[in-house]
């Protein structure tokens, strides 16, 4: 039998995949090889298997997150490493994931902004904090307004026109997105591999 996990997992990659509207409950069941009627055993309805989902996938953003940034002393470097990761499960997102979180499911969509927010002003926020009193980052820079112009907004750019995860690299967009943003807010006698 197919355990609440599995069924999350499953869900969660075809809900970014192909859209949480767009995949359906009788897809879902199908390709467990379930009735419909045991997925609504464990949820009450469709929005619910979409926010707890989405929180099966926000855990395991945030544990790799957590385990990844214990391997690095410098603040900096711990924002790239945050987006790194955040592009790595990102780049299977069709836009219409998001989009229809917004339109379709109200609970869902609070769930993931809750989780951005977290991210930027929780994480980001005060990494970027850390390292401008350590003079990594010029002291001039508000790091408020560049949450709110770069961090908070990277899905945005991404997915806008078209997904930039299907015409460029990781890599370039990490670059691109990030590393250069850094760069330009950063003290000029600083580096680190990433800006190299």
């Amino acid at each position: 039998m197919t355990s609440k996990s599995e069924l999350l997992e499953c869900s969660i990659a075809n809900f970014t995949k192909f859209g949480s509207k767009s995949f359906t409950m009788d897809e879902l069941a199908s390709e467990l090889g379930m009735s419909k009627k045991t997925i609504y055993n464990y949820f009450k309805n469709k929005e619910d298997l979409v926010s707890e989902s989405l929180e099966f996938l926000i855990k395991k953003i945030k544990n790799q997150i957590d385990l990844t940034l214990l391997q690095h002393s410098d603040p900096i470097v711990k924002v790239i490493e945050i987006y790194k990761i955040g592009f790595d499960y990102f780049k299977c997102f069709k836009p219409s994931f998001t989009f229809g979180l917004k339109k379709y499911y109200p609970k869902a969509d609070e769930v993931f902004e809750a989780f951005r927010h977290e991210i930027v002003f929780g994480k980001v926020y005060d990494l970027l904090e850390e390292a401008q009193q350590k003079k990594l980052i010029n002291e001039h820079v508000n790091l408020k307004l560049v949450c709110e112009l770069y961090f908070l907004r990277i899905d945005n750019v991404v997915y806008k026109i078209d997904n930039l995860f299907d015409v460029y690299s990781n890599k370039e967009l990490l670059e691109h997105l990030i590393i250069y943003n850094l760069k330009g807010i950063s003290n000029t006698n600083y580096t680190n591999s990433y800006f190299e």
